[in-house]
């Protein structure tokens, strides 16, 4: 299964080009990586332009956004990174309170 979400970035260069090092090849910490896989994700990919940010992850059956949601909050070194991340990230306009990354609706699809 395959989710599209969206999260902005604070438009702020020094801010972006700092947030891009955490996610540099060995960047992200080793525990959110662990956490990312535990979850039932098997690839991620996070695409940006200007300031809006497009991630894609490929999950396995044993995935649920519930589930990852339990795991996160568990997990202390998932919420400092998180906290970490937010000094960059920026909720987009249209979400409520509390939410980060928007899953996307697919609207269009060739073949």
């Amino acid at each position: 299964m395959r989710y599209c979400l969206a999260l902005d970035l604070k438009d702020d260069p020094q801010l972006i080009a700092e947030y891009e090092r955490y996610h540099a090849p060995g960047g992200v910490w080793p525990e959110i990586i662990d956490s990312i896989k535990n979850s039932g994700v098997e690839h991620l990919e996070i695409y940006r332009t200007g300031n809006r940010q497009f991630m894609i992850m490929e999950v396995n059956g044993d995935f649920s956004f519930e589930k990852k949601a339990d795991l996160d909050a568990a997990n202390p070194d998932v919420a400092v990174w998180e906290e970490l991340m937010w000094k960059f990230q920026q909720a987009l306009p249209w979400a409520r309170e509390g939410e980060k990354w928007l899953l996307m609706d697919k609207i269009f699809e060739l073949g």
